[in-house]
């Protein structure tokens, strides 16, 4: 038989009550609460702009989308200052090892939105010069559809990357995972071969 137990009556607060809590925790709040909030509503794009895509991405940050409303208006063209990639449009496997070279560069935490079709699977361009997906070369947290994506699309992928921040808070990009990772585009050439007529030495 088990020994008969009587709950607890709960307390009541008074004016006189202090309330206490650990450290880390207040501090885990406050980071939530307040950085957490701060790189959401002021997130710095790196737009790499190279098609059709790149027209829309500029009229979202013209007066009548206005990506101002979210803090992402602030584009720069230093990879060093920005927290986001907007990869629009078609890349070309010329181009991948200086998109990577961008990417690297950028400060941790960073986030990546491929936009459009092209970016995102190659579009109709299924050759052998356009990347079929950044995803394969790069990690891509938001993949934004359309050819080309309406304005409001990419504004979509942006409050998408906002809640990722609220979400993830300040995890670096290959903690939180997303595309498959980062590949070299170009590797180092290996032993060069001479050529030369047969017979020569």
């Amino acid at each position: 038989m088990g020994l008969g137990t009587t709950p607890a009556a709960p307390h009541l607060a008074s004016k006189d009550d202090v309330l206490t809590t650990r450290l880390d925790h207040l501090m885990d709040i406050l980071r939530q609460g307040t950085v957490n909030w701060a790189r959401r509503n002021s997130l710095w794009p790196m737009p790499f702009a190279t098609a059709c895509c790149g027209i829309e991405l500029m009229a979202t940050g013209a007066s009548r989308y206005d990506i101002a409303r979210f803090g992402a208006e602030a584009m720069r063209f230093t990879p060093r200052q920005c927290d986001l990639m907007i990869v629009a449009g078609r890349v070309a496997i010329k181009m991948m090892p200086v998109l990577q070279r961008i990417y690297l560069q950028m400060t941790e935490p960073k986030w990546v939105i491929s936009m459009g079709a092209c970016a995102c699977t190659g579009g109709v361009f299924d050759n052998y010069a356009v990347v079929q997906g950044v995803d394969q070369f790069m990690p891509v947290d938001v993949y934004v559809p359309g050819c080309p994506p309406r304005p409001e699309t990419l504004l979509e992928g942006v409050m998408a990357i906002q809640r990722i921040v609220d979400n993830d808070g300040i995890r670096p990009s290959r903690e939180r995972g997303g595309g498959r990772g980062l590949r070299l585009a170009v590797t180092a050439p290996a032993v060069p071969v001479q050529l030369g007529l047969p017979g020569e030495n």
